[in-house]
C-alpha cells in the first residue's frame, strides 16, 4: 500500500507536471520528456511520476502513445467532438446507472488479472486503473467515453457539491482501499461488492444535492410569486383531491 511518503511525492509530481502543462514547456509536437528525464528533473522516483501522468491522464491532460511518449492534451481520439452532445442528452443520474452496470464488473476482471504492483492505485485516477488492470480493450473504451462526460466542468461542480455536503473524503478513501486490496487479493466476488457499494453511496450523495437543489428552485419561485402578490393556487386543488 502507498505510504505517506511515496503519496506526497506523487502529489508534488503531480504538481510540478501541471505547473509544466500550463507554462507549455513540452516540445512542438506536444511531446513530454520521458520519466526517467521528468524524474530527475523533479526529483522525485519514476514510480511517483508514473502515477502523477496516471492522474493526468484520467484527467484528459495527457495521453500516451505506445512505444512514441506521453503527450500534451486529451488523446486525438476524434470522441472530443461528440461529448457535448452526449452531456447535453444525459445527466449525472443515467451516467451513475451506466457506472454501477459496468464498473463492479470491470472490479471482478482487475481482482482475476491484475499484477503485483496494482495494490499502489492511487485514488486520483482508481477508476480508471481498475478499467486498465481488467484487460478488456472494449471495456476500457468504453469507461473512457463516460470518464470524458464525467469531466465536464458543471458535472464537476455537481460531484464536488456532493462530495462536500455529505463530509464524504474519509468514507471515499476508506471504499478505495477495500476496492484496492479486494483486487490485490484476486477475489472478484468481494472487488465487485466493494465498488457496487462505493457507486451507490456516490449516487446517493448525487440523489441528495439534485433533490436539495429542486427545493431550492421551487422555495425561490415562491418567494417570487409572494413578493409580486401573485396568485398561490398551483397545486392545490391537486394536494385536495389526493
Amino acid at each position: 500500500m502507498p505510504t505517506n511518503e511515496s503519496r506526497e511525492n506523487s502529489n508534488y509530481a503531480l504538481e510540478r507536471l501541471r505547473g509544466l502543462l500550463r507554462s507549455g514547456g513540452v516540445d512542438a509536437d506536444g511531446r513530454l520528456p520521458t520519466e526517467r528525464e521528468l524524474a530527475t528533473t523533479i526529483g522525485v522516483s519514476r514510480r511517483a511520476v508514473r502515477r502523477a501522468l496516471e492522474v493526468l491522464e484520467t484527467e484528459g491532460r495527457i495521453w500516451r502513445r505506445q512505444g512514441s511518449g506521453t503527450y500534451a492534451g486529451p488523446r486525438p481520439d476524434g470522441l472530443s467532438e461528440h461529448v457535448g452532445s452526449i452531456v447535453a442528452g444525459t445527466d449525472p443520474m443515467e451516467v451513475m446507472e451506466v457506472r454501477l452496470r459496468i464498473e463492479p464488473q470491470l472490479a471482478q476482471l482487475a481482482a482475476m488479472r491484475a499484477d503485483a504492483d496494482s495494490h499502489e492505485l492511487w485514488d486520483g485516477a482508481l477508476h480508471r486503473l481498475i478499467a486498465q488492470c481488467a484487460g478488456n480493450r472494449f471495456f476500457l473504451a468504453l469507461f473512457d467515453v463516460i470518464n470524458r462526460v464525467r469531466q465536464d466542468p458543471a458535472w464537476q461542480t455537481i460531484r464536488e457539491r456532493a462530495r462536500n455536503a455529505a463530509k464524504a473524503a474519509p468514507l471515499i478513501h476508506t471504499q478505495h482501499m477495500a476496492i484496492i486490496d479486494a483486487i490485490a487479493a484476486h477475489d472478484p466476488a468481494r472487488a465487485g461488492e466493494a465498488m457496487r457499494q462505493h457507486l451507490l453511496m456516490l449516487q446517493e450523495n448525487l440523489v441528495r444535492i439534485t433533490s436539495l437543489d429542486r427545493e431550492e428552485t421551487a422555495g425561490s419561485d415562491l418567494m417570487g410569486l409572494l413578493r409580486r402578490g401573485g396568485p398561490i393556487t398551483a397545486g392545490v386543488g391537486n394536494a385536495e383531491e389526493e
